[in-house]
């Protein structure tokens, strides 16, 4: 009967969760037949039945084929893609970007450390809105017309309208030498996990570089040679007040990713730097008494100590950038926001809409903590 007793602290833990669990769930149990009655008085449907309804609405920048006559679920995933494609494109040069400020900061050269300190306080002090306005005004005002369009590179051209590329034109060279790439990054990949494991069970360290590059070259090439080795691109051309053809980086997308990425890196970077001094002194003076030179000591020595401590903010970071990308509505980028935003105005599902950009938000964030948690377990540290 002991156990029973109120002075015994499980029994008394036991009840107040089953208290709060039970007090959620009549909130919960509130909140939803609330709606559900206030939506009924207004004849307002609910459920996600319209998500099969034909959209009506054209998107700017659609990476699959859509049209205003598709259903409004195709038109979510086109924003769900862009969002998508802001995000990841946005992690990489960030934390390239991010690195690089991280390391400059420590440099020794007064002027590189004092100007990466400066981009770094500045960008972290003034709001991401405010950026995202000045990079959009940046490119739609001060660039000149298409007509007058400056060609950075053989057709390459910049104007108001954004940056026009070449693309490859629709061959199966092409698609064998993006193939043969693909395979490369995954033979690179199981030869650098097989070196590292040999390396850690027997101490046997061979160079691998070479190899890599190789296959990074090599299995490309054999694809393009093996598709008959096409040369033809499809160059855009100025047509009428624009151009035609190749491919696009639209002032709306350039602008929400420039900020993104400028923004973001300023936080990367005090990550690093954070990282990088959390290593113990000795470590580089260890290094350095081996005649190594100070970018090798960086390289081979500090930052793979660093890793452990900067990979659990730079997660956070990751995630931010991605929530952070929302703001494309203010700018006119068709993410899943604006998307989704533009869908309950015209069915009146504002509920469903919200439910939608959560549950997009949601998904993308959790799959970005797993797999940086699990690389970040995998650069833990392993006790013997």
């Amino acid at each position: 009967m002991s156990r029973l007793s109120w002075n015994n602290p499980s029994v008394r833990s036991a009840v107040y969760q089953a208290v709060a669990l039970a007090a959620v769930a009549g909130l919960a149990w509130f909140l939803v037949s609330n709606t559900l009655a206030n939506l009924a008085a207004r004849n307002i449907a609910s459920g996600f039945g319209f998500l099969g309804r034909e959209a009506g609405f054209a998107i700017g920048e659609t990476p699959i084929r859509y049209g205003p006559q598709d259903t409004y679920a195709r038109a979510l995933l086109v924003g769900l893609l862009n969002t998508v494609r802001v995000a990841v494109v946005g992690i990489v040069l960030a934390t390239l970007l991010g690195t690089l400020m991280g390391i400059a900061r420590l440099s020794r050269n007064w002027l590189v450390a004092k100007l990466a300190a400066a981009y770094v306080e500045l960008m972290r002090n003034t709001p991401l809105l405010l950026q995202l306005f000045l990079w959009y005004a940046l490119i739609t005002e001060t660039m000149p017309a298409a007509r007058q369009a400056v060609e950075l590179l053989p057709g390459v051209f910049i104007s108001n309208r954004g940056i026009k590329l070449p693309l490859p034109a629709d061959h199966l060279g092409f698609d064998l030498a993006a193939a043969g790439f693909a395979l490369a990054v995954v033979i690179a990949l199981a030869l650098a996990h097989v070196m590292r494991r040999r390396q850690q069970a027997s101490g046997d360290v061979r160079p691998i570089g070479r190899w890599i590059a190789a296959l990074l070259v090599g299995l490309p090439l054999a694809g393009w040679l093996a598709g008959g080795a096409p040369l033809d691109f499809d160059v855009p051309r100025l047509r009428g007040f624009g151009f035609v053809g190749g491919a696009t980086l639209t002032p709306e997308y350039t602008a929400l990713l420039f900020g993104l990425v400028v923004y973001t890196g300023a936080f990367i970077a005090e990550v690093v730097r954070a990282g990088i001094q959390s290593v113990d002194r000795g470590q580089w003076e260890a290094a350095e008494s081996l005649g190594l030179r100070r970018g090798a000591v960086l390289r081979l020595v500090v930052l793979p100590q660093a890793l452990r401590v900067i990979i659990p903010p730079i997660t956070s970071q990751y995630l931010n950038l991605t929530k952070n990308s929302s703001l494309a509505v203010a700018i006119g980028y068709p993410d899943i926001v604006s998307v989704a935003n533009t869908t309950l105005n015209q069915t009146g599902q504002a509920i469903e809409g919200v439910l939608i950009i959560m549950a997009v938000y949601l998904a993308v964030s959790l799959s970005i903590s797993v797999l940086m948690n699990l690389y970040n377990r995998r650069m833990a540290l392993v006790e013997r």
